[in-house]
């Protein structure tokens, strides 16, 4: 069902707040519905966690051991992975894909194309497109590009993606990049637009390739091979 490999076990889908807790309490709608919103996911899955401020719509599947902040606002038709961290005022569009593990911080909004693999970081305020030509008098939505985060990937804080370009696996794009076309797995990249500045390992360090094309990450020791501009690790 998913057009990447991650777990899935347990998914909440939201559904509507059952009858009896459609109830007026005198202190008025406006106290009543925060915590109406936190019953229906409390309800179904005691390991979600939803802020009274954020809006899930019904329809939206959230995995186990999610974490939902301020304000923030998830489509009827986003899938969110388990164990995910939505920092304050985060968007989730429809069609979106979040995979297992996946951290979005502080207002990050996340378009329709956008597929976020597991363990991907997002930095705050990092920039999704979907369109390459937005027009606000032209219907586009037919035109959507998909854009795709790798497992792993770092996006840094206020790095801006535009649509139609994969991240690799455990890149690392520095913060306030511009990202214009594909990048590599494992490559470092910076700078507007974006260019590749050298390699970093699975825990985010810099690798340095000997003659021979291998390198120690210094972080953790993992051993990796540079062979015709492709990074694999080893070990």
């Amino acid at each position: 069902m998913f057009p990447f490999p991650f777990t899935q076990s347990t998914h909440t889908e939201v559904s509507a707040i059952p009858k009896m807790f459609h109830f007026t309490l005198k202190l008025g709608l406006h106290l009543v519905n925060p915590i109406l919103k936190c019953f229906k996911f409390l309800l179904m899955n005691t390991e979600v966690f939803i802020h009274p401020t954020a809006v899930i719509d019904a329809g939206a599947q959230v995995g186990a051991g999610t974490r939902i902040w301020h304000f923030c606002h998830v489509m009827p038709e986003a899938i969110i992975g388990e164990r995910c961290n939505l920092g304050q005022n985060v968007f989730i569009d429809n069609g979106v894909i979040i995979g297992n593990g996946v951290k979005i911080q502080n207002n990050v909004s996340v378009y329709n194309g956008v597929v976020v693999e597991d363990d991907a970081f997002l930095g705050p305020s990092v920039v999704f497109t979907n369109v390459i030509n937005p027009r606000s008098f032209m219907e586009r939505k037919s035109e959507f590009k998909q854009t795709r985060v790798g497992s792993g990937a770092t996006l840094g804080a206020n790095a801006t993606i535009v649509c139609g370009v994969q991240i690799g696996a455990y890149a690392l794009v520095g913060a306030g990049a511009v990202v214009t076309k594909n990048v590599k797995p494992f490559a470092l990249v910076y700078g507007n637009p974006a260019r590749q500045r050298g390699w970093v390992s699975k825990a985010g360090h810099r690798l340095v390739f000997d003659p021979s094309g291998k390198s120690t990450c210094p972080g953790d020791g993992s051993t990796y091979v540079l062979k015709d501009e492709i990074v694999e690790q080893t070990l």
